[in-house]
């Protein structure tokens, strides 16, 4: 025995050594644990499983030779439709491009989950449970022939135990259930009257909070917050889509911009291109000398100039226009803008525009579905703060079956013959209710600074209504000064060309009614085309730019 003591001593000696070095090596010593991640481990980037990225057409540019696109009319709505059919991650413009604004149309079904995950704690729970067990427990005795002599043996009990229960939770707190139970039990060496015998036996259950915990609207404050966020994810979704639409426009009226900038300047080109052979050919003649040709030349290369800088900018805005669209940068169709811009003034009524905006705006909207969710938050808290007061009762209903020893026949009790029952109440307060009053006081605070971020929301909405409403003034006023300048200085261009004509002006006065003009053109697009973007951004402020195109979402029918 001594020796077995000393071989196991240094079995452990041995194992507490192997112990106590690096961590490493012990990890790779024992089987099933796993080694330390200290070293940083990549994947070679090409055994990724692949993602389709479509190329699309070679980009075009101001000088590549590929085959002109054919060009394809489009209208604003017909942009917009084609964006939002494209938004399955919702996009925002930014200068001559689009990125992904972390909002897509999955996130509202996403949210809308948790409702059931929320109303599943009133579904009925079926459990079940079998145990087979065996028990042996050894004793001694003295040997009744040979008092000096000692007998070990053990009593040996088999048992089969098995329970199926169903438990379902209410709305008002209360839980409710039923339990099956019933086991098999074999004894050896056999005492008592039955040998295998059962105790089959059927409970029922319930208990009811009367303070914490009771009522249905305490209850329910999961499932409703749960379908707040669900309406909240919705309008989240909402107002990025109408951000979408926003920059569509915006792209939109770009493009039909720098497309009118580039018919100007070709106007320009093509009347200087007509001055400079004129030009050329009465030095040829000899009719004149070659200062007035070098200001032709001059001039249309300066034309030239602005020209590929124009086209160089309309492939940008286009590329921006594709991009808000969700389309790639270049396809086989140029897109050719066919809305013709609003040339009237807007009009408004200011109150009714407010309170448009009010009940409209989907970042409004969401603020006041968060103050409601405090709301539910503050009943749950003020539940929170009560004693814990919970009426119970069982009655269970025993029976007893089996087999005599004596004669091996098959008794059993009727279902009733005994019975137990309890009715009790629980009970139980912290004294000083410091936590639940805390909690109550840090929600009502919470509803405080949600009201206070909703009243500073609205006053926010008043200042970008009004700035849209300044705004719009401005431009329509620069367009309509812009309208009066081109009409003058298409006079200015027919007077001048005449008088040079008749050799009673220097050609430089033409080409400066030439580049007025050409100004002129670009100056009244572009308070154009900024006035009717700024109208869809004051769509967007009134949070009505959706329903202004004919877009309605199929929850708000």
């Amino acid at each position: 025995m001594a020796c077995r003591k000393r071989i196991t001593l240094g079995w452990i000696l041995c194992l507490l050594a192997v112990c106590l070095q690096s961590k490493v090596h012990a990890q790779k010593a024992i089987v099933g644990v796993l080694p330390e991640a200290t070293d940083l481990k990549v994947r070679d980037p090409a055994g990724l499983p692949r993602a389709y990225l479509p190329a699309g057409d070679i980009p075009a540019t101001v000088r590549n030779d590929s085959p002109e696109r054919t060009a394809r009319p489009i209208s604003l709505d017909e942009a917009i439709r084609i964006a939002l059919a494209n938004a399955d991650v919702i996009r925002v413009l930014t200068g001559v491009g689009a990125t992904n604004s972390g909002r897509s149309i999955f996130d509202p079904a996403i949210t809308n989950t948790t409702i059931d995950q929320a109303q599943s704690r009133f579904d009925p729970v079926v459990d079940s449970r079998q145990d087979f067990l065996r028990n042996e427990t050894p004793f001694a005795e003295l040997d009744q022939a040979d008092p000096g002599r000692v007998l070990f043996d053990a009593t040996r009990n088999d048992l089969y135990d098995m329970s199926v229960g169903v438990t379902k939770q209410s709305s008002t707190g209360a839980e409710a259930s039923v339990r099956i139970n019933t086991d098999r039990l074999r004894l050896s060496p056999i005492t008592g009257v039955l040998n295998p015998q059962s105790r089959p036996s059927l409970t029922l259950g319930a208990r009811q909070p009367l303070l914490q915990g009771a009522g249905v609207d305490v209850n329910l404050v999961p499932v409703v917050l749960a379908r707040i966020d669900t309406e909240r994810s919705f309008f989240r979704l909402k107002d990025s889509l109408q951000e979408l639409v926003r920059g569509v426009i915006e792209a939109y009226w770009s493009v039909v911009l720098v497309r009118t900038q580039i018919w100007a300047i070709e106007q320009q080109l093509e009347q200087t291109e007509f001055d400079l052979r004129r030009a050329q050919a009465r030095v040829d003649f000899r009719i004149q000398s070659k200062s007035r040709l070098t200001q032709a030349q001059v001039a249309y290369e300066n034309f030239n100039t602005s020209l590929i800088i124009a086209r160089g900018n309309l492939l940008d805005r286009e590329a921006a226009l594709r991009s808000i669209m969700g389309l790639t940068p270049t396809g086989p169709e140029e897109f050719v803008p066919v809305t013709p811009p609003t040339t009237t003034e807007f009009g408004f009524d200011w109150p009714a525009l407010v309170e448009l905006a009010e009940v409209s705006r989907p970042d409004i909207i969401e603020l006041k579905l968060v103050l409601e969710a405090d709301y539910q938050q503050l009943l749950q808290s003020r539940n929170a703060a009560l004693p814990q007061l919970d009426a119970s009762a069982i009655y269970r209903w025993n029976g007893l079956e089996g087999e005599l020893i004596s004669t091996g026949d098959y008794v059993a009790t009727s279902f009733d013959n005994a019975t137990d029952w309890r009715v009790g109440v629980d009970f139980s307060v912290p004294l000083g209710f410091r936590q639940g009053r805390a909690r109550l006081r840090q929600q009502q605070l919470i509803i405080a600074r949600d009201r206070a971020n909703l009243n500073q929301a609205l006053l926010e909405v008043l200042q970008a209504l009004s700035a849209s409403i300044r705004s719009l003034n401005l431009q329509y006023a620069q367009y309509q000064a812009a309208l009066r300048t081109r009409k003058a200085t298409a006079e200015n261009l027919r007077l001048q060309r005449s008088a040079v004509e008749l050799g009673t002006s220097d050609y430089i006065n033409l080409l400066l009614a030439v580049s007025d003009w050409g100004n002129a053109i670009s100056e009244e697009a572009r308070a154009l085309t900024q006035y009717n973007s700024s109208l869809g951004n004051l769509e967007r402020q009134a949070g009505t730019i959706l329903e202004a195109h004919g877009i309605f979402f199929y929850e708000e029918r």
